[in-house]
């Protein structure tokens, strides 16, 4: 099969993505063989190839955004044919603490797709049957294919962030996750307060109901309930910070930060104000979340990259030149 395969760790521009053929996956117990139909490109997935995350498997397949469908090791539930999506985890031990106490997105021996084990930039790929999602038929598989971790991830947000419908919430970044999570905020009838770089990012922002919408330097006009951060920028947590009511709450949604500096305590987390980061999901997290999206008709900006394009999929995303999610397709 073809594959787009990562080697070692170096800088997108340096095209670190080598397209070759491979053997194709062999199954082990308890997992399916997929024909892989669409593939989100995610910026987990630039911390990888570029080494911010230091890589676990090598060579490995990424991508975890995997829309396909069961070629193999089909079950009662999940017959030949049926159309799945698999997300970033993709297994658990299901004996450690955090996973007795249901908190299995904090697992202490976590499988990671595209990470510690192949991805979907690739033809076929295999994944723990009890780790899949049957996907709505509604959905096209290059709309469902984002949902599958921008959009997870964005709905684990708002609930770390802990948003209630009609709440003020303030999203700063506005990429392929926040494009998402919008969505969801005003169907919850919430203010949508969007602070982003790039005409662009601003324009999608105002066109899907953002109430407000300033530059990343620029501060909401009223107080915010609630706030996400997408950029892996410690600046822009503080800015999110400064702009929380007393007791509001700050979500982090990054698997990888540059840092925090340092800001005044009196005038920026006094008040009960909170700051908390968000890790992984849960499969409970995916099928409330594509529940929610079906009955919400969500359906992403995407654009489409083919597979030996998807050194050109990572550098459109880590430039920021596109809107909404990439897609690598077959």
């Amino acid at each position: 099969m073809k594959a787009a395969i990562l080697r070692r760790a170096t800088k997108v521009s340096e095209r670190p993505l080598e397209i070759a053929e491979v053997e194709r996956p062999r199954l082990r117990a308890g997992e399916v063989l997929l024909r892989v139909k669409a593939c989100g490109v995610c910026r987990t997935d630039l911390h990888i190839v570029e080494g911010e995350l230091p890589l676990q498997r090598r060579p490995v397949i990424p991508g975890h955004q995997i829309v396909g469908e069961v070629l193999e090791g089909a079950t009662a539930e999940l017959p030949i044919g049926t159309r799945v999506g698999v997300s970033w985890l993709g297994g658990v031990d299901g004996t450690c603490a955090s996973c007795l106490r249901g908190s299995e997105n904090l697992c202490d021996l976590p499988v990671f797709t595209g990470y510690t084990v192949d991805g979907g930039y690739a033809e076929y790929a295999s994944a723990r049957a009890d780790f899949v999602f049957p996907l709505p038929s509604g959905l096209q598989d290059t709309q469902a294919a984002p949902l599958l971790c921008a959009g997870i991830i964005g709905f684990r947000s708002l609930r770390v962030a802990g948003v209630e419908p009609g709440e003020r919430v303030g999203l700063f970044g506005f990429g392929a996750s926040a494009h998402l999570a919008i969505a969801v905020l005003r169907a919850w009838k919430c203010e949508v307060y969007v602070s982003t770089r790039g005409e662009s990012h601003r324009k999608l922002a105002e066109v899907l109901g953002a109430d407000w919408v300033g530059g990343e330097r620029e501060k909401p006009p009223v107080e915010l309930d609630r706030a996400v951060t997408f950029a892996p920028s410690g600046d822009v947590v503080v800015a999110a910070l400064g702009s929380l009511r007393k007791g509001g709450v700050v979500a982090i949604n990054a698997i990888h930060l540059d840092r925090i500096p340092e800001f005044d305590y009196d005038k920026l987390l006094w008040g009960e104000r909170q700051i908390r980061s968000v890790a992984n999901m849960t499969r409970q997290d995916g099928r409330d979340f594509l529940q929610i999206a079906a009955r919400i008709e969500l359906k992403p900006k995407v654009t489409l990259f083919s597979l030996k394009h998807a050194n050109e999929a990572l550098a459109a995303v880590k430039n920021d030149a596109i809107d909404g999610a990439a897609v690598i397709v077959q």
